[in-house]
């Protein structure tokens, strides 16, 4: 088995789904006693958020950098960044070692091309709906059109990511707001593009294909380090 570098803590809520689906899926393909062969680099989130909030992209590239390569020298063969919103800066981290950093977006797409919807909604922290750099991603390399809610909406997606699920607060509340923006959005499929998504809504809260990407990028890593 290889070693799966994790760069997380962004949040650790999401960061402990990766550790349990991780070492699920070893044990059910491996067997016995088997778990995956993990390295976790767990940052302060509440450095990062600052500077997300104030803009920062630069700095934080360099704190994801310097990790990825620690992770690298102490023995990982692939590199998972677990969370969606920081792949803003997964060119420059896979630029700066020579393991494989295995996207999240390349890892979801599959899942969402074989579930044939055409309108997926894309509910995720304001950084990554309302930039690029992750539904151009998906644009150029998978031919998939992601959906975003509405200004109003987004706020409340936002919103609900930082005040609460990354702090470990799951609202029923929260919950229905969700429902309710995907209910309007009139799309037929929704892509959890954040990793805390999963921990409110689940596929049996809804009529429409979901598609996790927590649990994708997990399935991916184990994939690999498995072949």
């Amino acid at each position: 088995m290889k070693k799966i570098g994790m760069l997380g803590g962004m949040s650790w809520e999401s960061t402990a789904v990766y550790y349990q689906h991780l070492n699920r899926l070893a044990r059910q393909r491996l067997g016995g006693l088997h778990s995956a062969d993990l390295l976790l680099w767990s940052f302060d989130f509440a450095e990062i958020e600052r500077y997300q909030s104030s803009g920062d992209w630069r700095g934080v590239t360099g704190l994801m950098i310097d990790a990825a390569q620690s992770l690298e020298r102490g023995g990982a063969q692939c590199l998972l960044i677990c969370t969606n919103t920081m792949h803003k800066m997964a060119t420059e981290v896979q630029a700066s070692i020579d393991i494989p950093l295995l996207h999240i977006a390349d890892a979801s797409a599959p899942a969402i091309k074989q579930a044939a919807v055409s309108n997926p909604l894309l509910l995720a922290t304001r950084y990554t709906m309302e930039q690029d750099f992750y539904k151009a991603y998906l644009q150029r390399r998978h031919n998939i059109q992601v959906m975003v809610p509405d200004a109003d909406d987004r706020t409340t997606v936002h919103n609900i990511i930082y005040e609460e699920l990354c702090r470990g607060e799951i609202l029923p509340d929260s919950k229905n707001k969700y429902l309710d923006i995907i209910i309007r959005s009139g799309a037929d499929g929704v892509i959890f593009g954040c990793t805390e998504v999963g921990l409110l809504l689940s596929q049996q809260d809804l009529s429409v294909p979901a598609f996790d990407t927590t649990w994708l990028h997990a399935e991916a890593a184990i994939d690999f380090a498995l072949q």
